[in-house]
């Protein structure tokens, strides 16, 4: 690892996540937990959207003692509704049709524990603006099958992108994780990051 032989794990199979964190210089193993993603209406996204992070990391990090392990989540809400993953073709045509034309929030927890299980957590809030799309649009972009493992059901860095108006924020939060506030929580930790990612805004 560069400037360390500290060890990273990183509790997510997302692939999006990995060319994230490997766009930082870092080399970690991925690891992903076998938790229950499961939101609590009585708590806010934010709460929610770390919550479930930290269950992956601390599962991730009982398995793997004296490693420092990176755990996110990440959240696509309208107004005050959470909107996962679709659960198939019908549904993603179901929450693109729901999202269209309205501004959303896409809020993604991260928490990193260290070797000596200290915990470093943050929220990270982007706003999306999606046009008002046709059905046929719609439908062509689902026969795509990118949105049918994606949060909100669709991908801002991929063919998905003819979908955004504009969009607020972290750039990399909307792909799956905010590196500006990562590294800032790998430096709170004391963990070597090669360069800082200059993940500016709008």
């Amino acid at each position: 690892m560069p400037l360390s032989s500290n060890k990273l794990i990183l509790a997510s199979r997302s692939p999006r996540r990995s060319e994230l964190l490997r766009s930082l210089g870092l080399d970690f193993e991925v690891s992903p937990s076998k938790v229950d993603e499961i939101t609590d209406p009585e708590q806010s996204p934010e709460q929610n959207a770390t919550n479930i992070a930290r269950d992956k990391a601390r599962w991730v990090a009982r398995q793997n003692p004296g490693s420092y392990v990176l755990g996110a989540d990440t959240m696509v809400v309208l107004d005050q509704e959470i909107i996962g993953q679709p659960t198939d073709e019908e549904d993603a045509y179901r929450i693109l049709s729901k999202l269209a034309g309205k501004q959303h929030r896409v809020i993604t927890g991260v928490v990193l524990i260290t070797p000596k299980t200290e915990e470093y957590e943050t929220a990270v809030i982007s706003r999306v603006t999606l046009k008002s799309i046709s059905e046929n649009e719609i439908r062509s972009y689902i026969a795509t099958e990118e949105p049918l493992d994606k949060a909100g059901a669709y991908a801002i860095q991929g063919e998905g992108s003819f979908l955004v108006e504009s969009w607020e924020g972290s750039w990399s939060n909307i792909v799956g994780l905010p590196l500006e506030a990562l590294t800032d929580l790998f430096e709170q930790a004391g963990f070597p990051v090669p360069k800082k990612n200059e993940d500016n805004q709008k």
